[in-house]
């Protein structure tokens, strides 16, 4: 993967730019408020839908594929062959989708791409050939199995909830799970997989540190005050249980900001409150991530598997969200036809720095870091969008297209397939580090 420093992510005339006056970027962070407050927030899971189609069971309606088929139930060993599996190509998989819009109801109306009339199907149809080795399709048999008697939470804003959505859908091959959450609100879900006594569970944390929408802001599109320094109790408080935690953010940080540490404004990302410095998106994604890190592996009873999921780019191109910029593409890029750049990339090496960071400090106490590292493929994805496939064209709705969220069925799917493998080599690695941590003690 080619990296390359930009200073701005979105594209204009399909070229980019190394410069931009104030207000292009401050409607950048409108579109975050659009597309990051109102999408996400308008149609939850569907939890309580009334309507027959949604009717929950723990049994899947009519399988599209044979369960009993020994390609999904069967758990052949696992390879220990060395491969990055996150640097790749993607190649057609003409036996995709595992799953339709009709035979899931986990998906939400606005990345049910489908539903909504998308004429183009091709994007479902792709699979991740990593460099040097084979990535196995997602097996729903095989995960049920390595996380019986277990659970796992995702913690973060509305992408990691699309990763979820992907996930049960993709389960629903085998089994759909029962709804066991202990509040009514839709952002903290809890899913009984009940053959498997598995638990899956979401908690939304838009910046994983507290933080709380004022209501002021530039041309009154909001603005968050974000504490630095101060945890989000909503899940910290709650993850002790759970054996996996998958963790995402980034797009939240777009948007306008105040930063407090020590109950002290100490700057802020495009707020245009006066004497007030301007500190940038990073500094605050950098100081929430850290914090976040911290609160993990200060907890006493949490013993559970830490996994960060990567930075998902998005694709706008041919102007900016408010001046016709969409996503209209048909097919992945190679990996020589793009580039990660700009505001991604900064965020994508913020990621990475805190998490080694993290895992260092973990080790000490015996906690394992994971990385999902979704960043390159995703790139490589800029067909897999809803853009203005998230509604009907005669609705009269405030959207715009959406080049964040991804489709489903869709290329989601494949972070499954990724956190699969990383279970399934989950034993191969932690004797490795015990091996190299035994051999660190004998020589001293």
């Amino acid at each position: 993967m080619k990296f390359h420093k930009m200073e701005i992510p979105f594209m204009k005339n399909g070229h980019s730019s190394t410069t931009q006056k104030l207000p292009k970027l401050i409607l950048v962070t409108i579109f975050a408020t659009f597309l990051l407050t109102v999408t996400p927030l308008s149609y939850p899971l569907f939890r309580r839908h009334s309507s027959s189609m949604f009717k929950f069971s723990s049994k899947p309606p009519s399988p599209i594929f044979d369960v009993k088929d020994s390609s999904i139930t069967s758990l052949p060993s696992t390879s220990i062959e060395k491969c990055d599996i996150f640097s790749g190509e993607w190649v057609p998989n003409p036996k995709a989708p595992y799953y339709t819009n009709s035979t899931c109801w986990a998906i939400h109306e606005h990345q049910n791409c489908m539903k909504y009339g998308r004429p183009d199907s091709d994007f479902m149809k792709w699979r991740w050939k990593p460099n040097g080795c084979e990535l196995p399709i997602f097996n729903p048999a095989q995960f049920l199995e390595l996380v019986r008697g277990k659970s796992m939470a995702f913690v973060g804003d509305s992408v990691g909830r699309n990763h979820m959505q992907s996930l049960i859908c993709l389960l629903s091959r085998v089994e759909y799970p029962i709804d066991v959450s202990y509040t009514p609100d839709d952002y903290f879900t809890r899913w009984r997989y009940t053959t498997y006594n598995f638990t899956l569970a979401t908690f939304w944390s838009t910046h994983l540190i507290k933080s709380k929408e004022a209501d002021y802001g530039p041309d009154h599109t909001g603005l968050f005050n974000l504490y630095l320094d101060e945890l989000d109790e909503k899940w910290v408080t709650q993850i002790d249980e759970f054996d996996y935690l998958i963790i995402n953010g980034g797009h939240w940080f777009y948007k306008p900001s105040v930063f407090y540490q020590n109950q002290k404004i100490v700057g802020c990302h495009y707020c245009q409150l006066d004497n007030v410095k301007d500190l940038n998106m990073y500094y605050g994604y950098r100081k929430a991530l850290r914090a976040a890190f911290r609160a993990i592996n200060s907890l006493q009873n949490y013993k559970g598997t830490t996994i960060l999921r990567s930075f998902a780019p998005m694709h706008f191109e041919n102007g900016l969200w408010n001046e016709g910029g969409n996503c209209v593409r048909t097919k992945p890029f190679k990996s020589n036809e793009t580039q990660l750049e700009g505001r991604s990339l900064e965020l994508y090496m913020i990621q990475l720095e805190e998490f080694r960071t993290a895992e260092r400090e973990g080790k000490k106490k015996g906690l394992k870091y994971r990385l999902l590292d979704t960043t390159q493929a995703m790139l490589l994805r800029p067909d897999g969008h809803p853009s203005r496939y998230g509604h009907w064209p005669h609705e009269n709705v405030t959207l715009y297209n959406d080049c964040v969220h991804w489709c489903l069925p869709g290329p989601i799917d494949t972070w499954s397939d990724f956190l699969l493998e990383m279970m399934k080599m989950e034993g191969v690695r932690s004797a490795e580090e015990r091996l190299q941590s035994d051999r660190k003690l004998s020589l001293r």
